[in-house]
């Protein structure tokens, strides 16, 4: 049985903590049952002086407050329809945070396909941030949820080598800037359920 994730962890530089959750189980329990993931696919977003992040400029609302506590908390956001889960990173006070963008499903796919029924294949029922929520139960009620506790946890998984990580640029953040460019998105390499190719 794979174990959650310590608490420790979290407490690494952001652009590195977004390549160690590669490989992570991303676990999400509810009354239907448990269904998780192999996060393959990540996104840093580093807070104040990052054109792209919510918190960019230190901007502290409602929405953003949690990135503004502990590493190692669910922040979760809708975006149009979508809810969108990201863990919080940095320091107390250093408002950064990384989005799973994509996981490779490993239990409850019988629960993720009724929740993705447009989807063609099982490669679209997590390969992009709102779809794996969707499909393992995600919500905003996980807003501020401690990732070492369930029903939401990540979990150890496999440990994916630096030579299988590909970096590139951010997807869907055109209004930023320099910041469009920056190569913070990770992803395992030739994995089938990353969102879009590099």
């Amino acid at each position: 049985m794979n174990r959650p994730l310590k608490k420790e962890f979290y407490h690494q530089p952001t652009l590195e903590l977004a390549k160690a959750l590669l490989g992570c189980i991303l676990v999400k329990k509810t009354p239907e049952g448990i269904a998780s993931g192999m996060i393959v696919e990540t996104e840093a977003y580093m807070g104040p002086d990052d054109r792209a992040a919510h918190s960019f400029g230190n901007r502290r609302t409602k929405r953003t407050e949690v990135m503004f506590g502990e590493p190692g908390i669910a922040y979760t956001h809708t975006m149009h329809t979508h809810c969108l889960i990201n863990v919080v990173s940095g320091a107390v006070g250093k408002p950064e945070a990384i989005l799973i963008r994509a996981v490779e499903p490993v239990d409850g796919q019988e629960l993720m396909a009724p929740r993705r029924p447009k989807a063609k294949n099982q490669f679209q029922w997590t390969n992009g941030p709102g779809k794996l929520t969707k499909a393992l139960g995600i919500t905003m009620a996980d807003y501020g949820h401690q990732l070492d506790k369930p029903p939401l946890q990540i979990m150890e998984g496999q440990l994916i080598d630096d030579a299988q990580i590909v970096a590139g640029p951010r997807i869907g953040i055109h209004n930023s800037g320099e910041a469009v460019h920056y190569p913070w998105r990770f992803s395992v390499k030739e994995n089938k359920f990353v969102s879009k190719k590099t």
